[in-house]
């Protein structure tokens, strides 16, 4: 096996994965947690056989990439300016807590003040795959909740990647285990001098500054006529290699050129091709590959994982998983919910951080190289990550068993603002008895023209800005944003309308639009568009009267048209028998 690591890993890795996390799924445990035991199996703290952890190091960054171009291909920057207002904030404010409480455990140790700030940040950061997962796995990487990770997720990456270009230069000032104050501040000063601090910090924000343009400019243009031009030649095989090409090369080429990092490059890659019409089938194109790689970056971080150091310093342990799952799950929770976001949605927020993962790998083993951080603290910080994603799951228990109190509260508080609806800026309409149709799309569009041409009365809301003013400039009647935000539904009129009319693609987004109106109108006809069986019963489950599904109408469609040339073929077979006789 020493000529072929790459297939002993694919065989060792993959075939161990599946049988633990099969053995998992049956026990009702997330197969995540099969996943890292596989690799703590196969990794050179257990007997019998070990991988190569380099290469499987490599394999699970693929695995990352293709997780991150994924996500991108679900967003697009509307949806990430939309929650700027939480993710921007919430992430600092949430990094910089569980920092502190890193920080004042390596002080408590006795570690030097580079260590600590190296510490503190390594507990700060969530590992993106195990995120991104939970999300996909709950089905609401397209909701809200998931749009608000994503958008934290971001910020938390860029944070990192300055940390990770930073630390090598502030390593001088960082290092000394006894440092005087006034020579430290002294250095600190020195260092601030152009060429050196001054230098390194601008030069990293014109990389990413950089980077940013080049994705917006070039690649938002480039990527979907690249994919569009592969499209026409009608070779799947061909559509299937661009999309990988353009993942990989895209993260790659971040890397290389702009020191950004891969998942990072190939999220923005994938965002500047969601727009495109091709983007879903990009998604359909990388997901087993997706899958599959990302398994293996759970089996990599478990083969990094010693189980001993739970015997040796159970205490320190745990004081890191504190800092790791208590701090970061109240940070998060407590920002989140102090942005005004439901209760419901800041726990979920705060249990999707409460672990760490590959980003604190690379500061950790960046902290040792540079020698500011001892393996002591390496070796807490990948027991920390490897305890908490095995946790992980049991948080989202926890919270589903809470759930049902927790929605309890929120209709009663939708039910009280029905009641009584606060003052809002918006402008209420005059309509009633009206249709409020949510989404002017290419769906929504041919409906709007339907209710138009019949003569019923009807309102827009709309999100995107530059569509609902051109709406208004041919007289229709819109109010712009988000459906769901507070007091859009009270400015429509929802209370004396006839209809709802979802006709946005996201279920997710669309349930919780569709519960509101619900609670504010029980006699409305809500109706709303769906893509599977489980999106209907999800959103039937939420209030909707009348749900269309997409396949299910072109199937009919093409049925009714089959059967019409049919009835019509029997027809003139008759008609001709007739007259012969």
């Amino acid at each position: 096996m020493q000529h072929t690591p790459l297939i002993a890993i694919l065989v060792g890795g993959l075939g161990l994965a599946f049988v633990l996390g099969t053995l998992a799924h049956r026990l009702r445990v997330s197969p995540l947690v099969g996943y890292l035991l596989a690799g703590i199996l196969i990794g050179p703290y257990t007997p019998g056989f070990v991988a190569d952890p380099a290469l499987a190091g490599q394999l699970a960054e693929l695995g990352v990439v293709l997780l991150m171009f994924g996500t991108g291909l679900h967003f697009s920057p509307d949806d990430l300016l939309s929650v700027k207002a939480k993710a921007v904030p919430g992430a600092l404010v949430q990094m910089a807590v569980a920092a502190a409480l890193g920080f004042g455990l390596a002080q408590i140790l006795g570690w030097t003040v580079g260590a600590g700030v190296v510490f503190g940040l390594a507990l700060a950061i969530a590992s993106t795959v195990v995120v991104l997962r939970g999300l996909q796995d709950r089905r609401v990487l397209a909701s809200e909740q998931g749009r608000i990770a994503v958008g934290w997720l971001v910020v938390q990456d860029l944070v990192a990647i300055l940390a990770l270009l930073l630390l090598p230069p502030l390593s001088g000032v960082l290092g000394g285990a006894e440092v005087d104050p006034r020579r430290a501040a002294s250095g600190l000063f020195a260092f601030l001098q152009p060429g050196t601090f001054l230098e390194a910090l601008g030069l990293t924000i014109a990389k990413l500054a950089a980077f940013l343009v080049v994705m917006i400019v070039v690649g938002r243009r480039l990527i979907p006529w690249i994919l569009h031009y592969v499209a026409h030649t009608g070779s799947r095989e061909l559509f299937r290699l661009a999309v990988l090409a353009l993942a990989l090369g895209v993260a790659f080429g971040a890397a290389e050129l702009f020191d950004v990092s891969f998942a990072l490059g190939a999220f923005f890659a994938g965002m500047m091709l969601a727009e495109s019409e091709l983007s879903q089938s990009a998604a359909q194109e990388t997901l087993p590959l997706r899958d599959a790689f990302a398994v293996l970056f759970f089996v990599s971080v478990g083969m990094l994982f010693d189980p001993m150091i739970l015997l040796q310093q159970p205490l320190l342990v745990a004081a890191t998983l504190l800092v790791i799952i208590v701090g970061n799950a109240t940070a998060a929770s407590a920002i989140t919910w102090a942005l005004r976001a439901p209760l419901r949605l800041s726990l979920s927020i705060g249990a999707n951080l409460a672990q760490i993962g590959e980003f604190s790998f690379i500061l950790a083993g960046l902290g040792v190289g540079l020698k500011l951080l001892p393996e002591s603290g390496r070796d807490l910080i990948l027991a920390g990550a490897i305890v908490s994603i095995l946790a992980n799951p049991l948080l989202f228990v926890a919270l589903d068993r809470l759930s049902p109190r927790l929605k309890a509260r929120e209709r009663g508080r939708l039910a009280e603002e029905a009641a009584a609806p606060e003052a809002s800026d918006l402008p209420a309409t005059a309509l009633a008895d009206h249709a409020v149709l949510v989404g002017h799309g290419r769906v929504g569009s041919l409906v709007a023209a339907s209710l138009a041409g019949a003569g019923q009365a009807y309102l827009v809301i709309e999100e995107r800005e530059p569509l609902a003013e051109q709406l208004r400039a041919q007289g229709v009647e819109v109010i712009a944003g988000n459906a769901g935000l507070p007091g859009m539904l009270e400015a429509a009129n929802i209370a004396r309308a006839r209809w709802l009319i979802s006709a946005i693609p996201n279920p997710f987004e669309s349930g919780n639009l569709i519960e509101q109106a619900h609670v504010a109108n029980p006699k409305l006809e809500i109706i709303a568009r769906a893509h599977s069986d489980a999106e209907v019963e999800y959103l039937r489950k939420y209030g909707a009267s009348f749900i269309i599904m997409g396949e299910r109408e072109i199937a009919r469609g093409i049925s009714e048209h089959i059967l019409e040339q049919i009835a019509a073929g029997k027809s003139a077979a008759g008609e001709a028998e007739a007259a012969e006789s």
